[in-house]
Parts: structure tokens; C-alpha cells; sequence
């Protein structure tokens, strides 16, 4: 039996390509609003009708990482000229800069743990995946179901208990406390995806690596890990982003010496109020680590997607 494969048409290319287009610019859209309320003064970032076009201003990005104070006239006076741009991006406002926020503390905390956890995950998850992969471990089923289905419980499910755990174990607001939850959290997902890309690669590799006199280990480091960069590359972006992104469990768990990023943002306040351009300034730098990450990892990320080229 033949099947013919029929060419798409100049029209439906047109109309996929379209459909395409505007759904990148729909999901886009609110990224490039927070990134140009982040260029906008207070009174433009809550101007109604909103204001599409302004006069932009770094304002935004001083205000996230400083704490100002407002004095009076006869105080900024005898305070003497401002010695520095940003001095006097807040002089105009009546207002001095009277230190540094701990936006650098909590952006730094959430490197530290959404790196650390990712790092731990795919670690784990990897030698987890090829154990389930090439071994005849009992239950295999039964224990791969179970580590899927704890990530199918919502994270509100468990919120309390893991809450009195760390405080009994001391892990409350703590880098590690916040490393080992986010690993367990990513862990079933980085098994079942790095198990996947672990099963296409041709056992035979390893056999042949394995009658040339490597160990076990040396064939698992030299053949199969480097076949399995792209899954790897993959499961990482999206542990990262788990981690990176959460905020239930950073809000419940940490307070001060931990918090991340996330549970600080909103709660930036001006001298009159929600600070938005400097929040909008915030998520901005906020997005850019994993950007970054993603962009580095994209050609690993594409070929990950379509890892099934590779068969026994």
C-alpha cells in the first residue's frame, strides 16, 4: 500500500504563517508592556487612558535597587548639588537616595537556588533515568508511576506539612531548605523526561564500549551522556523555569535570608505608594537569567523536541 504525501498549498502556508504570527505577537504582548512600564515614570505607568507613547526614563531600574527618603525643600538645599545621574533622577522628585534596596539579595538567592536545585535535578534525575532505562529494577511500573504522581498533587496539598517540617529540621529560610524542596519537586519530571531521551539511545553503544574494555561507568560518562546532551539541555530549561518561577512555597518558606526574587517583587513600595515602573523594572531584569540560559541552550532545546531521529 503507497500513501501520497500532498504538497500544502501557497494559501494555507500563508494562513498557518499568519496564525503563527499573531499568536507570537498575542503571547508577547504583555512582556513588552511590564518591559516599557518599566521605562515610564510613576504617573505614566498609571496614566488612564494608558499611555502607549512617553517619554522614557530609567527611573524605574534606580528606584528597584535603592530606598529613598523625601525631604523638604530647605533639607535638599542644604544637602548641596546631587554628584551623580542618579541623584539627581530622584532630586527632581524632592527625594535622596538613603541607601540600597535588597533587590540584588533576593535576585542573587534566586540564582543560588534555582541553579543549585536544577543542577541537583538533573544530576539525580539522570543517574535515576538510566538505572530505569537499562536495568531491571523490580516494580519499575509501579515505582515510575509513583514518581510521576507526586507531581500531579497541587503544591497547596502539602503546603503545611512541609512547612512543619522545615521548621522542626531547621531548614526554614534556608538556601539548602529551598534547594532540596525545588529538587523534589523537579525530580519526577527530569526521571521521566531523561528516561525518554535515555531509551532512544541504541543500547549497542554501550555494548560496544563495554567489549573495547570500558567500565560501566566510564561508558555511561563517554557514550551515553554525550548522546543524551540534548534531553539533558531540555530537562534543565524546564527545571529552571519551575524553580525560577515558583512562588507559593518561597512566600510560605522563606522570609528574609532566602526569599527569592518572586515574593520581593510585589511588595516594592514607592514614597507614594506601589512603586510600578520599579516593580515593571523588577520582572524585567527578573526574565533576563533564563533568557539568557534558554538562548544557550536553544539548539539543545530544538533538538531535544525531536530526539526520535535517533533509533535502534
Amino acid at each position: 500500500m503507497s500513501y501520497s504525501v500532498t504538497e500544502p498549498s501557497l494559501r494555507q502556508k500563508w494562513f498557518a504563517g499568519s496564525l503563527v504570527v499573531l499568536y507570537a505577537l498575542i503571547t508577547i504582548l504583555p512582556l513588552v508592556w511590564i518591559i516599557a512600564t518599566s521605562f515610564k515614570t510613576p504617573a505614566d505607568a498609571i496614566a488612564y487612558p494608558p499611555k502607549t507613547f512617553f517619554t522614557p526614563t530609567v527611573e524605574g531600574y534606580v528606584n528597584v535597587f535603592t530606598t529613598r527618603t523625601r525631604l523638604s525643600p530647605e533639607q535638599l538645599q542644604a544637602l548641596g548639588e546631587p554628584t551623580t545621574w542618579y541623584d539627581k533622577l530622584v532630586r527632581k522628585d524632592g527625594l535622596v537616595i538613603s541607601g540600597p534596596s535588597r533587590f540584588s539579595e533576593r535576585f542573587t538567592n534566586s540564582v543560588i537556588i534555582g541553579f543549585g536545585s536544577t543542577v541537583l535535578c538533573i544530576v539525580l534525575g539522570t543517574a535515576a533515568a538510566y538505572a530505569f532505562s537499562r536495568f531491571k529494577v523490580p516494580l519499575k511500573d509501579d515505582l515510575l508511576f509513583f514518581i510521576l504522581s507526586t507531581r500531579m498533587m497541587p503544591p497547596i496539598a502539602v503546603a503545611i506539612p512541609i512547612f512543619l517540617m522545615f521548621r522542626s529540621l531547621g531548614l526554614s529560610d534556608t538556601h539548602a531548605g529551598m534547594i532540596l524542596l525545588y529538587t523534589a519537586v523537579n525530580l519526577s519530571l527530569s526521571v521521566w523526561l531523561l528516561k525518554g531521551f535515555i531509551d532512544e539511545i541504541p543500547i549497542e553503544y554501550e555494548e560496544a564500549a563495554l567489549i573495547d574494555g570500558y567500565t560501566r561507568f566510564q561508558a555511561f560518562y563517554k557514550v551515553v551522556l554525550p548522546q543524551a546532551a540534548t534531553g539533558i539541555a531540555s530537562t534543565a530549561i524546564f527545571c529552571l523555569i519551575f524553580a525560577w518561577n515558583e512562588y507559593a512555597f518561597a512566600v510560605l518558606l522563606t522570609s528574609g535570608n532566602a526569599q527569592t526574587a518572586p515574593p520581593f517583587i510585589p511588595t516594592i513600595i514607592g514614597v507614594s505608594g506601589q512603586d510600578w515602573p520599579a516593580v515593571a523594572a523588577g520582572a524585567t531584569l527578573f526574565l533576563v537569567p533564563v533568557m539568557v540560559f534558554t538562548i544557550l541552550l536553544r539548539k539543545h532545546l530544538l533538538r531535544g523536541i525531536t530526539f526520535g531521529a535517533v533509533r535502534k
